[in-house]
């Protein structure tokens, strides 16, 4: 049985490879126009579906002190006029249930963070908007389980879901990687695999997470040789100085390079 839908002009589990990119958080409304107009000149180039992705707020930052966003009616609103002048489907955050009747007002997907992804009243808010649901899969949760997760947005009545994949936690500071996972929870819904936060080093860096982008590359090929249907990148123009997870961001500079050998791949591996 297919699990496919659509986002708006972006095919989910239909065969052709997209893209979620932006972001980590909202920095300034200029900056998150700045980068949406950046990648979409790029996935256009490419023929790459793409849904622009950036979160009102971080809440499970690893520090009090780090920069969490602008907030769910700010950030909610940026992401709206972003949406209405790009033309670009949006995806953000949502940490509590009564968030999401808000969120849903000024994005198309609803993404349910991997520490989150078992609670049962958020992925139930949701579902209930209407709109396209991501869940992340928990560190610390079986491809499986995530069954479980699936039903508790399909049985709200919502059955557009996809799952992400974002690494296991192996020890303490280490994330890896199963591949298996992904053909497992392809059988429950399309998968996305998370690029960027799979390199994390989490709460590595003295109160901030760290990470090893020097590996998005290489996971993100073997994700997509194992038959994902989309990929999830955060991206950003000056790691650097991001405010949010620049120790495992994509480089602008390099999106391109990387995107056009993701195509080789699915190319090669899954022709059409």
């Amino acid at each position: 049985m297919s699990h496919a839908f659509d986002i708006g002009p972006v095919p989910v589990g239909r065969g052709q490879l997209f893209l979620i990119a932006g972001p980590c958080v909202i920095e300034s409304e200029a900056h998150v126009r700045k980068m949406a107009d950046a990648i979409q000149r790029i996935t256009s180039d490419l023929g790459i579906p793409y849904i622009f992705k950036s979160s009102y707020d971080k809440a499970n930052r690893t520090s009090v002190k780090s920069f969490r966003g602008p907030g769910i009616v700010e950030g909610t609103a940026i992401l709206k006029r972003l949406k209405e002048a790009t033309g670009l489907p949006t995806l953000t955050d949502v940490h509590e249930p009564g968030h999401c009747a808000i969120a849903a007002e000024g994005v198309d997907v609803l993404q349910i963070p991997a520490f989150l992804c078992r609670q049962t009243d958020l992925l139930i808010a949701a579902a209930e908007t209407g709109r396209a649901v991501n869940v992340k899969k928990g560190q610390f949760v079986a491809p499986g389980d995530m069954k479980h997760a699936v039903e508790k947005v399909t049985e709200s009545g919502n059955a557009r879901v996809s799952l992400t994949e974002r690494g296991t936690t192996f020890g303490y500071h280490n994330l890896v990687v199963d591949m298996r996972s992904l053909a497992i929870m392809r059988q429950l819904a399309p998968v996305i695999f998370d690029g960027t936060h799979s390199v994390q080093t989490p709460s590595a860096a003295g109160g901030v997470s760290g990470g090893q982008p020097e590996f998005i590359p290489l996971l993100a090929r073997a994700a997509v040789a194992a038959g994902v249907d989309g990929v999830f990148l955060e991206v950003h123009d000056n790691p650097a100085e991001a405010k949010s997870d620049g120790a495992n961001a994509l480089d602008l500079k390099n999106l391109k390079g990387v995107l056009e050998t993701l195509l080789a791949v699915q190319a090669a591996v899954h022709p059409r």
